[in-house]
């Protein structure tokens, strides 16, 4: 006679547990926003106790900053691939923008430079974030001065303007407003032309020639 008793439930080695709460964690953060990351939200996702959750992650505040760092991390991939000239990945990175891929990475960025004013920790977060984006941007830039892709610029200083540029277009990023007009659309790029004395529109026939960037449905201007 077989026996009616379920079969006792696998337990997850502890590191793939953990991979997989801030794997949820981050698409709450990207879905609906950081302020919807609660122990009870992640467990509810993943079927599990919320206890669980906090066997992992006692303070839903170190989830939050964890989430965070996830989705900012994976899209700092996607912004900056390793192939391709200093032109090219330049023009991937401002493509990504102007296509909409990094929509939600935009509305996440916005949500957290708010929440970040009463968090320190969150703040400390965003800091160290922005930090490797510049680095990575600043290490096209090098490269591409080294190969006479852009002028004799100061790195650092071009890298600081570009991402500014990127972040103050984020401001409109949920307004229902218009925002097809070039000036809207292809700002970032503006920027980066500018401050890198490339002829205007260098960088967007770059990335329709053929470079290897990712595209979307979504035309408009669309910041991280």
């Amino acid at each position: 006679m077989e026996s009616s008793t379920p079969p006792p439930r696998s337990r997850k080695p502890p590191e793939e547990r953990r991979e997989e709460i801030l794997s949820e964690a981050a698409a709450i953060a990207l879905d609906e926003g950081l302020e919807r990351i609660t122990l009870r939200a992640v467990a509810t996702r993943l079927g599990v106790r919320p206890g669980l959750i906090s066997h992992y992650f006692p303070a839903a505040e170190d989830l939050v900053d964890e989430a965070f760092v996830r989705a900012a991390t994976l899209e700092r991939e996607r912004f900056f691939p390793d192939a391709g000239s200093p032109l090219q990945r330049l023009a991937h990175f401002v493509h990504h923008i102007e296509t909409g891929a990094s929509l939600p990475l935009a509305r996440l960025w916005l949500n957290a430079r708010h929440l970040s004013r009463f968090t320190p920790s969150l703040e400390e977060t965003l800091r160290e974030q922005d930090a490797l984006d510049r680095a990575r941007l600043r290490a096209i830039i090098e490269d591409g001065i080294a190969s006479g892709d852009f002028a004799a610029v100061d790195p650092e200083a071009a890298s600081i303007r570009i991402l500014i540029a990127v972040d103050g277009g984020g401001s409109y990023v949920n307004s229902t407003d218009d925002l097809s007009h070039p000036a809207y659309m292809h700002f970032v790029a503006d920027v980066a032309e500018w401050t890198l004395d490339l002829a205007p529109g260098t960088l967007r026939t770059v990335a329709l020639s053929g470079a290897n960037v990712e595209d979307t449905a979504e035309g408009g201007f669309r910041p991280r």
